[in-house]
């Protein structure tokens, strides 16, 4: 049964690195992108077990910085994805437009947040 389960997986990998050969540079450049700024979230929320919380304020607006940038981030892969029907008359720059104004005000409320 293990032995099953091992190649069931093995299988699966081996089918999902081949679906994902075919992505193209750009979707691939923001899926590293929403993979840095979720690890970074990930990286504070471990130093705020170790050391503790003590600027609540800043520990909240660093995490939330970082989750919402990812958010806005994975958008923009679903804009600018080439196979997406429902974005299809979407410019990619005018999606790198909302992408850009989207973090403007994200970063204005987080920047007003830490007081």
């Amino acid at each position: 049964m293990a032995k099953s389960n091992t190649s069931d997986a093995k299988v699966l990998i081996r089918s999902l690195r081949s679906a994902y050969a075919a992505t193209p540079i750009s979707l691939k450049i923001i899926d590293l992108y929403v993979v840095y700024a979720i690890t970074t979230a990930v990286i504070q929320v471990v130093y705020m077990g170790i050391v503790g919380s003590f600027p609540f304020n800043s520990f909240l607006s660093g995490v939330l910085s970082c989750v919402g940038t990812a958010v806005l981030a994975v958008c923009l892969r679903i804009q600018v994805n080439k196979e997406n029907k429902e974005f299809k008359d979407l410019p990619p720059e005018r999606a790198f437009a909302d992408f850009v104004l989207c973090n403007l005000v994200l970063h204005l409320v987080i920047m007003n947040f830490l007081g």
